[in-house]
């Protein structure tokens, strides 16, 4: 399973992905230009949490995040964490047909005599 996770703090936004190496630049390019959209003058750090050439392993990931430039003041950082939260989540509708559950029950007929 693959996930990005979101981290707000004094450097800005930072993103931290974790799964297949061959789909989480996708994932994580997807997120960064949906937090762009609101956090359009902050900046956005991304990394990939994993064993392989070009990412950060898990026991030094803190290490990382700490070593980021600090570029927001702190209430700056609670004003950007609002602002997020505001984002709408994107939940998606399953495909298919409908679950007999899900469906709103059938009015009965009327009788005709």
């Amino acid at each position: 399973m693959d996930v990005v996770h979101r981290a707000v703090g004094r450097p800005g936004v930072v993103l931290v992905g974790e799964g297949s190496a061959s789909r989480l630049p996708s994932l994580l390019a997807a997120e960064k230009k949906r937090i762009s959209r609101v956090a359009y003058d902050i900046p956005i750090y991304d990394s990939q949490v994993g064993e392989q050439e070009g990412q950060v392993p898990i026991r030094r990931l803190q290490r990382r995040v700490m070593k980021l430039p600090r570029n927001l003041r702190s209430s700056a950082v609670s004003d950007l964490n609002y602002r997020l939260k505001a984002l709408p989540q994107s939940l998606q509708a399953p495909k298919g047909p409908i679950p007999r559950s899900g469906r709103p029950p059938k009015m009965p007929r009327p009788r005709m005599r």
